[in-house]
């Protein structure tokens, strides 16, 4: 079975949802199934994402791929710094 990944949107709607069910009277642990997450999901999400709004999950999915781009460019220096050093030392 494939993964699907969540959109901002997606996981702030279901939190609300799941919200409105618990507030209604319905225990969270049947809450979770209505909006149609499995119970892990839903832990993992909120300790990931916790009160965040939508426009804030969506700064942070920026972020992240931005942070992810950055560290492959860093580590690409890196390897041509060390690539350039052996050869001016004739280490190759």
């Amino acid at each position: 079975m494939a993964t699907k990944r969540h959109k901002p949107e997606e996981i702030v709607t279901k939190f609300r949802q799941v919200e409105v069910l618990v507030r209604q009277g319905m225990p969270r642990v049947d809450a979770i199934p209505e909006v149609r997450i499995t119970e892990q999901t839903y832990y993992r999400l909120r300790k990931q994402y916790g009160g965040m709004g939508a426009d804030q999950l969506k700064e942070l999915k920026r972020l992240q791929k931005e942070n992810e781009r950055l560290r492959k460019t860093v580590s690409d220096v890196a390897f041509d710094k060390l690539i350039l050093t052996e050869t001016a030392l004739g280490n190759f």
